[in-house]
């Protein structure tokens, strides 16, 4: 089961999170080198710390989609394919109920920070603004989330047809 316009946002958050890895590393080369010449950059420090929760918020989703995250599989490959997608259901629903709390509080978070107006310590940069980022990027991860359950639910309720 697949849901193109998911597919399509998890590509682009994909894009995203390639974008702001490759600049955390240019902007730290560039900032090593100009801190041996006595030029650091002011604020690298920060930029890439917001770079860094933008890499995590962008790649989430693609990444449990194509099953890139750690799993211990070895009991659950001595299963059988029921009791394994059982497994399954039971984890990722879990995950998603976790994930649906952070991805809201997150939500919270970011509004309450937006109207106390608190900016970052050297850029004076709005946080909220990377806090809601990181709040979208969880909420497409829990929209991944909850179509693998969906997906396990039907593989489950073909295995009981056979």
């Amino acid at each position: 089961m697949r849901f193109k316009p998911l597919d399509n946002i998890s590509r682009i958050l994909k894009l995203l999170g390639a974008v702001a890895l490759v600049c955390m590393m240019l902007l730290t080369v560039a900032d090593v080198i100009g801190r041996f010449f006595k030029y650091p950059i002011f604020g690298s420090v920060e930029v890439v710390g917001f770079l860094a929760a933008i890499l995590v918020a962008a790649a989430l989703p693609y990444t449990y989609k194509a099953d890139g995250h750690v799993g211990v599989e070895i009991l659950l490959r001595l299963m059988p394919k029921k009791h394994q997608l059982r497994v399954n259901i039971l984890t990722r629903s879990l995950s998603l109920v976790l994930f649906s709390l952070i991805t809201w509080q997150m939500f919270l978070y970011a509004r309450d920070i937006h109207e106390t107006g608190e900016v970052s310590m050297n850029l004076e940069f709005p946080i909220y603004y990377i806090v809601y980022l990181l709040a979208v990027g969880l909420l497409i991860f829990s929209a991944t989330i909850l179509t693998a359950v969906f997906c396990d639910i039907k593989q489950l309720k073909e295995l009981k047809i056979k």
